[in-house]
């Protein structure tokens, strides 16, 4: 059995899968927020449960919101920023007694999506989740490629390209910085968009459900939304090239993103035109959690 674990802001999941990728038993608690002990021991409770009911023992990967820096053993950038700086990988293998693999979020999602999902087939898959924040990932003939910082893919903290003068400096980002994607085409970066425009406050959900009942205001939002993100894919298309892109997370679900992003992305693109499909997950938000899973091959032992 293979044990994957998406460690999210506000929850964590946990699921069992067999050899051939069947769901066993799939687990869900609260994020102990604040709280890096808690954490830990959150996620080794979830594992022991899932072996204890299934009566099996599994290899257990972890998809985090940030990344492990490869000299160190430390994690780095992950918005849960109480995992900043701490040995996660390590004290997770010390409490559960094995070797555990860590890796960034949208990694385990595009990989999830290269293996049994979406992307399957495809040689160059890059994976974009957009959700409460905005996260890239890269996998290449079904691996991840993490790259030696453990950036690779890692779009949403690359600054919104050909800004215009009233998207400048851009919005404050937790990084530290200014003008992230993520500040501009996340649900949290939809939210925020909309009320500085509009003066009204609603969240992501709260926006799309407006949009598609004729609010004006709301369909404007998602129309910047969608130019934005098409800039920002035509960067990944020009660099990278990717045989497919895979969208993530709750703003994955708007449909209208799919031919609206494609349409403007074509005129952005070095060149003009652009024949790069842009498809949905298919495995919804379980593709985390089952990618955290994939990060062991069925051939290996923990």
């Amino acid at each position: 059995m293979r044990i994957g674990v998406d460690l999210g802001g506000t929850k964590i999941e946990a699921v069992g899968l067999n050899a051939t990728g069947k769901e066993l038993r799939r687990l869900r608690i609260a994020t102990p927020r604040d709280d890096y002990d808690g954490t830990v021991a959150a996620i080794a409770g979830l594992v022991r449960q899932i072996e204890t009911e299934t009566h099996r023992v599994g290899s257990v990967g972890v998809g985090i919101p940030g990344t492990i820096v490869a000299a160190t053993g430390l994690v780095k950038n992950a918005n849960s920023t109480w995992l900043n700086g701490r040995s996660l990988q390590v004290d997770l293998g010390r409490v559960l007694e094995r070797e555990v693999r860590c890796a960034n979020d949208a990694n385990c999602m595009t990989v999830s999506e290269a293996t049994d999902g979406a992307a399957k087939g495809f040689g160059v898959v890059f994976g974009v989740i957009v959700g409460t924040g905005c996260g890239g990932g890269v996998v290449v003939n079904g691996r991840v490629l993490a790259g030696p910082n453990g950036l690779a893919g890692e779009w949403g903290h690359t600054p919104l390209p050909w800004a215009t003068g009233d998207e400048l400096p851009g919005p404050e980002c937790y990084c530290g910085k200014r003008g992230c994607m993520e500040t501009w085409i996340s649900g949290t970066g939809l939210a925020k968009d909309f009320a500085r425009v509009t003066g009204r406050s609603l969240r992501g959900e709260e926006i799309v459900a407006a949009a598609e009942a004729g609010d004006a205001q709301a369909v404007a939002a998602l129309e910047r939304l969608e130019e934005r993100m098409a800039r920002g894919l035509a960067v990944v298309v020009n660099v990278l090239d990717p045989d497919v892109i895979v969208l993530g997370g709750g703003l994955s679900q708007v449909e209208r993103i799919y031919a609206n992003v494609r349409e403007r992305l074509c005129g952005l693109v070095f060149g003009g035109g652009a024949d790069t499909p842009i498809v949905r997950a298919v495995h919804g938000d379980a593709s985390g959690v089952r990618g955290a899973a994939w990060l062991w091959n069925p051939e290996e032992r923990s």
